[in-house]
C-alpha cells in the first residue's frame, strides 16, 4: 500500500532513480511538470513520493521502484521522524520473527484495524524478551513513556524524550533488571502513521529475513546520521568480544548501536545488558539485540557514571567503547563514589573513570575490555590510578591497535583487558602488544586477520602461562615493577624491543631488489614520444545516453563506507572496493559487513568512477579485483562487449576538460555527474586501437605506483636501521 503522505528529499529521489543530485536539480529547471515540493525549506525542499514515483515512471526513468527504497523513503519521511519510525518497525519485525501467524491475523486489514490490535500483541512480544510486566491490557501506555516520541535529536546527539530512569530504578542484588523496559509499546493513535510502513517492513521481511530487514534500514539510518554517533566496527567488536571470553552476563554501560553486545558469542540462559544516555540508542538497541540472539536483553536509559542503572550487577565480562575526552563526566558530583577503589580520576581522565565502573560492575575473576585513546596510558593526571590497577592486579593486558582501527582514525587506540581480582595470588607481570604494523596501506583499515590473530594468540598463551616469551616489535609481558616508575607509561611500542635486526636487514634487501626490478619495468613501459595530430572533430555521445540506449548498465555503490553499520541480504564475506582504493590504485581494502544491503558486485572489464574529489579516475576491473562489493561514492559502468571497448572507454573518461564539464562544485566538495561524461562516437575497431593504447599508459601508471610505494618502504627503512644501530652508515 503506498503512503501518499510520506516526502522524499532530493537525495532521495537520486538513490531512486540512480543518479547525482545534480541530475534532479536539471530535471526541476528542465521539466515543468516535475512535481512541486510540499515540504521541507527553500534550500532542502521536500515532495511527496508518490508523485515522484509516478512522475520518474512517465518519463521511462524508473521502471518501479523497489521495496527496500519505498521502505526506507517511507521510513525518513515519517512525521515523528525516523528515529521513532525505526522503533515502530523493530517492535513489529520482532512480531514476525516470533509470532508470524499473529501478524498475518491483525496484518488482514484496515490501518485502522492494524493500528488498533497492534499494541495488544506487541506488549506480550516486549514484556516477553524485554524482562517486564505487560502494560495493560490493551497494551497502551502514556505518551510520556514512548521512547522518543518527537523523533528529534538535539544537538548534543541525544534524542528528545520524557522517558528517564531514577537511581532507584536499578538491578536487584540477584541480578536481573528491574529498571525500566528499554522499549515501551507504542498506542495505537502512535502506530497509525506508521500502518504502510509496517506493512512495508513485514514484505521485505518475507524477502529478507525480520533481523536483515531491521539491520538494513538501521544501517541506512546510521549511516545518514554518522555525525550523531560514534561507530564501533564490527571486526574491533568482534575481537574485544573474544578477548572476553565467552559469558553468561555481559554488560556494555556505553552501548551506542550494540555493536558490542551483538558480537558476544551466544550461550544458553545469557543476559545482555545495556546503557546509554540516549534513548533512542538504547530502544534501536534493545531490539536489534533481541531480534539476534535469544539472550535476555536489558536495557536501561541514562548517564552511566552519574545514573548507572545495575549497581548491584556483577557480571561475568564488560565490554564498552566509552565517550573519549569528556571533561563534563561527573567530577565534581561523584568524588565520593564507591567505585573509585583505585583513585579518584581527574577531571580530564573521564576514560579512567569508566575503567573503573567497569571493575566495580564485575563479578570476581571477570574480564573487562574498553577501548581507550593513547593518550590515557601515559598522561601524567593518571600516573596514580594506572600504577594502582598494576599493583593490585586488575590490569592484565595493553593492546595497541593500528591507526584507522575505529574513530578517529588518525590515532592508535588501545585495548585494555581487565580482571576483577579474586583470591588467586596478582599476577606479577602485564602483557604489552602493538599491532600497528597491521595498519592498511589505503584507508579501508588494517588488516583485521593479522590484527586478530595476534591480539589472541598473545593473550590466550599469556594468560595460559602467566607470561609471555619476547615477541620483538609484536608483544612481551613487563613485570610490573618495571612499570611503576614516575611516569607509569602503558604504551607498548615504548617498552618493545625492536625487530630482529637480521629480519629487518633482509625485508630491506627485498625491498631494494624489488625496487630495482619495479624501475627497470616502468623504464620498459615509459610510452613513446608524441605523434603531433590536428584537434579531432568526432561526434560525441554521453553516458546517460549511452545507458538509456542499453550500450551499458550503470550502477551506484550501496555499501556502507564506515565499519560496523549493516544491513540485509548479502550472508557472504566479501571486500569492498572503496573510493580510496579506486584512487589509490590498490586492492579492495574494504569490508562488507554480515548482512548489509544487497550489495553491488563488480566484474572483470567493468569500469569504476569516483564521484568526489575532482580527479580524473577510472578503473577498469581486472580479475584479480572481479567479485569485490562497490563501495560507496562510486559509481559501476558495466560495457556491452559487443558495443563498447572498455579500456576505451575508461580512457576517454579521464579526460580532464570532460571531467570538468561534468562536475558540480560546492564550497567543500566536487562531485562528478557521471551521466554527463562525453566519449567520441567510433567504430570498436578504432576504440580497441584508442583502447590498447589507454591500457599500456595504465600498466606504466601502475608500475609508477608501484616504485613509488617500494621507495617509500626502502626510504623509512634505511631511516630507522641508521637511527636504531642495525645499519651500518657505508
Amino acid at each position: 500500500m503506498q503512503d501518499n503522505a510520506t516526502e522524499v528529499t532530493a537525495a532521495g529521489i537520486a538513490r531512486l532513480a540512480g543518479v547525482g543530485r545534480a541530475a534532479v536539480s536539471n530535471w526541476r529547471r528542465r521539466h515543468p511538470d516535475f512535481p512541486k515540493p510540499v515540504g521541507g525549506t527553500e534550500t532542502s525542499p521536500s515532495f511527496a513520493l508518490a508523485e515522484v514515483e509516478a512522475w520518474l515512471r512517465e518519463q521511462g526513468k524508473l521502471a518501479e521502484v523497489p521495496l527496500r527504497e519505498r521502505v526506507w523513503q517511507q521510513l525518513t519521511g515519517h512525521p515523528e521522524g525516523p528515529a521513532v519510525a525505526l522503533v515502530h518497525v523493530g517492535c513489529v519485525l520482532l512480531l514476525v520473527q516470533e509470532r508470524p501467524t499473529v501478524w498475518l491475523d491483525i496484518d488482514a486489514g484496515s490501518d485502522e484495524r492494524l493500528a488498533a490490535k497492534l499494541p495488544g500483541v506487541l506488549d506480550g512480544v516486549l514484556a516477553a524478551r524485554f524482562g517486564r510486566e505487560p502494560v495493560n491490557a490493551s497494551g497502551t501506555v502514556n505518551a510520556a513513556d514512548v521512547v522518543n516520541a518527537s523523533g528529534t535529536v538535539n544537538a548534543s546527539g541525544t534524542a528528545n524524550t520524557a522517558h528517564a530512569v531514577n537511581a532507584s530504578e536499578a538491578v536487584n542484588a540477584s541480578g536481573p533488571a528491574n529498571t525500566p523496559a528499554p522499549v515501551h509499546t507504542p498506542s495505537g493513535p502512535q502506530l497509525l502513521p506508521s500502518a504502510p510502513l509496517l506493512r512495508g517492513a513485514a514484505e521485505l521481511a518475507g524477502e529478507l529475513g525480520a533481523r536483515q530487514t531491521f539491520e538494513f534500514l538501521l544501517g541506512r539510518y546510521l549511516d545518514v546520521h554518522s555525525r550523531q554517533y560514534t561507530p564501533t566496527p564490527v571486526e574491533l567488536a568482534g575481537l574485544m568480544a573474544e578477548l572476553a571470553g565467552p559469558a553468561l552476563t555481559v554488560l556494555d554501560p556505553a552501548c551506542g548501536t550494540g555493536a558490542l553486545l551483538r558480537a558476544v558469542e551466544a550461550r544458553p540462559h545469557q543476559t545482555l545488558y545495556a546503557q546509554d544516555s540516549a534513548p533512542d540508542l538504547v530502544a534501536l538497541t534493545a531490539l536489534r539485540l533481541a531480534l539476534h540472539t535469544r539472550a535476555a536483553v536489558r536495557g536501561a536509559v541514562g548517564d552511566t557514571l552519574r545514573q548507572e542503572a545495575y549497581p548491584e550487577l556483577r557480571a561475568a565480562a564488560v565490554l564498552c567503547h566509552p565517550p573519549f575526552n569528556e571533561r563534563n563526566w561527573g567530577h565534581d558530583e561523584l568524588a565520593y563514589d564507591a567505585r573509585w577503589e583505585y583513585g579518584f580520576p581527574a577531571r580530564n581522565e573521564s576514560e579512567l573513570a569508566w575503567v573503573q565502573h567497569a571493575l566495580a560492575r564485575l563479578a570476581d575473576g571477570g574480564t573487562a575490555v574498553l577501548l581507550m585513546p593513547p593518550a590515557a596510558a601515559s598522561r601524567r593526571s593518571g600516573r596514580r590510578i594506572r600504577a594502582d590497577l598494576l599493583r593490585r592486579g586488575a590490569l592484565r593486558a595493553v593492546l595497541a591497535l593500528p591507526v584507522g582501527a575505529a574513530p578517529p582514525y588518525n590515532l592508535p587506540l588501545h585495548l585494555w583487558v581487565l580482571r576483577r581480582p579474586d583470591r588467586t595470588p596478582v599476577a606479577p607481570e602485564v602483557l604489552l602488544v602493538d599491532t600497528g604494523a597491521f595498519a592498511g596501506e589505503a584507508r579501508g583499515g588494517p588488516n583485521w586477520q593479522a590484527v586478530r590473530d595476534a591480539a589472541l594468540d598473545t593473550w590466550r598463551a599469556f594468560t595460559r602461562d602467566g607470561r609471555l616469551a619476547e615477541r620483538p616489535g609484536l608483544a612481551r609481558s613487563v613485570p610490573v615493577i618495571e612499570l611503576l616508575d614516575d611516569d607509569v607509561d602503558l604504551a607498548p611500542a615504548r617498552h618493545l624491543p625492536p625487530p630482529a635486526a637480521a629480519d629487518g636487514l633482509e625485508q630491506l634487501a627485498a625491498v631494494r631488489d624489488d625496487l630495482a626490478a619495479t624501475l627497470r619495468r616502468t623504464a620498459g613501459l615509459t610510452p613513446p614520444p608524441a605523434a603531433p595530430a590536428p584537434p579531432a572533430r568526432w561526434p560525441l555521445t554521453t553516458i546517460g545516453e549511452l545507458a538509456r540506449g542499453g550500450a551499458l548498465l550503470l550502477r551506484t555503490g550501496a555499501v556502507p563506507g564506515a565499519p560496523g553499520s549493516s544491513a540485509g541480504a548479502t550472508h557472504v564475506r566479501v571486500p569492498v572496493l572503496t573510493d580510496h582504493d579506486v584512487l589509490a590504485g590498490s586492492p579492495p581494502s574494504g569490508t562488507l559487513p554480515e548482512s548489509d544491503e544487497e550489495a553491488v558486485l563488480t566484474e572483470a572489464g567493468d569500469i569504476v568512477v569516483p564521484v568526489l574529489g575532482g580527479g580524473s579516475v577510472a578503473r577498469v576491473v581486472d580479475a584479480a579485483t572481479a567479485g569485490a562489493a562497490l563501495g560507496r561514492n562510486l559509481v559501476l559502468l558495466r560495457p556491452d562487449a559487443t558495443a563498447l571497448d572498455a579500456w576505451f572507454l575508461a580512457g576517454f573518461l579521464r579526460g580532464t576538460a570532460n571531467n570538468r564539464q561534468a562536475s558540480s562544485y560546492a564550497s567543500t566538495a566536487t562531485r562528478l555527474d557521471v551521466r554527463r561524461l562525453q566519449l567520441p562516437r567510433l567504430p570498436l575497431d578504432e576504440q580497441r586501437r584508442y583502447g590498447a593504447r589507454f591500457r599500456a599508459l595504465d600498466e606504466f601508471e601502475q608500475a609508477l605506483r608501484q616504485a613509488g610505494r617500494l621507495g617509500e618502504q626502502l626510504l623509512r627503512g634505511m631511516y630507522d636501521g641508521l637511527t636504531d644501530g642495525t645499519v651500518e652508515p657505508h
